[in-house]
């Protein structure tokens, strides 16, 4: 009998030992697991949010830094189907009421461009069609425009008041775009990120 008690305690305690055992073992495997789990999930948070920045960046590039070149959509578009703005076939009685061509008293190398010497307040026409891809600030030239004519050559016309004119515009050769802001106002003529020479658009 007591021998018998005796294997009993002996069981007991092996069975407590083997369950403690597995407690710490289930312990331990959770542990390490929860550990890899976090560790997957903080690699996993590194690598989609170095994506997330090189996407960030690639897509600023692409969409700011990059011009899109609305003349070759324009020249495409006419050549297969026509002009895109139609407007003389639908109002052919219509006058312009603003149709000037530039005129300066003097110009002198500015920068990447040319300063004009014009009137005080001078109404500032367009030197070509195009459609407008730029309005805002530029450092050194002051609240700048720029037309992207139907040639291809992006042109800024800056130190000037602008009119009621919008981004993505058809503005017309000729046609009103703003007021200089005193009695000088900047040219420059740029293509495919180059400044050329003002002296073969002006």
């Amino acid at each position: 009998m007591n021998d018998y008690k005796s294997l009993n305690k002996y069981l007991n305690k092996k069975s407590e030992k083997n369950n403690n055992n597995a407690t710490i073992n289930t312990f331990i495997r959770n542990f390490i697991s929860k550990v890899l789990i976090s560790l997957i999930i903080f690699i996993l948070f590194l690598i989609g949010n170095k994506i997330s920045i090189n996407f960030k960046s690639s897509f600023y590039d692409k969409v700011y830094g990059t011009t899109f070149s609305f003349a070759t959509i324009n020249n495409w578009y006419k050549n297969n189907f026509g002009d895109i703005f139609p407007i003389e076939n639908i109002l052919p009685n219509a006058v312009e009421v603003f149709s000037e061509k530039l005129s300066y008293e003097s110009a002198n190398v500015y920068k990447d461009g040319v300063a004009l010497k014009v009137s005080n307040q001078y109404l500032v026409p367009l030197l070509n069609n195009g459609i407008v891809i730029y309005i805002g600030e530029k450092e050194g030239y002051g609240k700048t425009l720029i037309v992207q004519e139907e040639s291809g050559i992006d042109v800024w016309y800056s130190n000037i008041n602008f009119s009621d004119v919008e981004l993505y515009d058809y503005v017309k050769k000729g046609s009103f775009i703003g007021e200089a802001d005193g009695d000088t106002i900047y040219l420059l003529f740029q293509k495919e990120g180059e400044f050329l020479d003002y002296k073969d658009y002006i």
